[in-house]
């Protein structure tokens, strides 16, 4: 993506050398780079202002960020400055509106961005917001409460209640802020059903409508080819979708899935072995793996009689 051009008159001269930031290790390089990329995403700022900011060299600042955020500086601003412009269009805000206030010449620009992050123009997206409905329920399951959520086109949303009902529902409105949403126990207790192979019709998986990006939807799809019973390590995904160097992009990838238990997340573990980071609670995700591995090991257990 090439910056705005007037963005360069907005950027800070360079730094004096008794103003030069202090040497600080990489992780903090990169934290405060990305809190820069945050702050002034409407400057759309160039690679070099940004490594000056960190008190690198463009080519030293690149690989450092890409080690320790797994993606480049300029693939970061642009999510920053779609997600901001999502926000934007939600409002209300029309395409020109939304590129100029992001930082964007134009709503070329805008609209090349859009299609490069989220698969989608920018009118697509605000009219899917516009015209979509999601019927929501929250229900007790076993594996505790959940709300779920969906669409004519398919569920969009399961998640833990973990936080209590209000932070669930909170989730799912900012996740699909523009939507109308419609409480409808009665539908959404039939996909909770099928969902958790309650009343015996798991074998007919249920349509999911996925949001996200062509990589995130890539990660996703991996995660639905793990066994049940399984796990793998975030390498493996990483291996499994062709790129084995953006084990840090996939874990993002698997932290940003709103459909938990649908989209099997839990299944995801570190190489070494260790149950960490799941966006429902560690101990939800050695809830969902225990179970996983009892059900698993008694159905290859000859001496269990299921008659019994």
């Amino acid at each position: 993506m090439t910056a705005h051009p007037a963005a360069f008159d907005r950027v800070a001269d360079p730094l004096p050398p008794s103003a030069a930031p202090p040497a600080l290790p990489e992780h903090a390089e990169v934290a405060a780079a990305i809190s820069y990329l945050v702050e002034h995403y409407q400057d759309q700022p160039s690679l070099e202002a940004v490594a000056l900011r960190a008190g690198l060299s463009p080519h030293h600042f690149q690989r450092v960020f890409k080690r320790w955020a797994g993606i480049s500086p300029k693939r970061f601003l642009q999510y920053v400055t779609v997600t901001q412009a999502k926000r934007l269009l939600v409002d209300d805000a029309s395409v020109l509106a939304a590129a100029l206030e992001t930082g964007l010449s134009g709503p070329s620009r805008l609209h090349d961005l859009f299609v490069a992050c989220e698969a989608m123009t920018p009118g697509e997206y605000k009219a899917c917001h516009e015209r979509l409905t999601i019927r929501w329920g929250l229900h007790d399951g076993p594996f505790g409460r959940v709300l779920i959520g969906g669409t004519e086109r398919g569920v969009c949303w399961l998640s833990f209640a973990t936080d209590g009902d209000a932070a669930a529902l909170e989730a799912m409105e900012h996740e699909w802020a523009g939507a109308r949403l419609i409480e409808d126990p009665a539908l959404t207790g039939r996909w909770m059903a099928r969902a958790f192979r309650i009343d015996g019709n798991g074998d007919e998986p249920l349509p999911l409508l996925l949001k996200g990006t062509n990589f995130q939807i890539k990660v996703w799809e991996a995660l639905l080819r793990i066994p049940f019973g399984r796990v793998v390590s975030y390498q493996a995904i990483a291996e499994a979708i062709g790129n084995p160097k953006a084990v840090r992009a996939v874990g993002r990838a698997i932290g940003a899935n709103n459909l938990s238990w649908l989209i099997p997340c839990h299944r995801v573990i570190l190489g070494t072995g260790i149950v960490h980071n799941y966006r429902w609670g560690t101990d939800q995700k050695k809830k969902l793996l225990t179970v996983e591995a009892t059900i698993t090991e008694a159905s290859h257990d000859p001496g269990v009689d299921d008659a019994a």
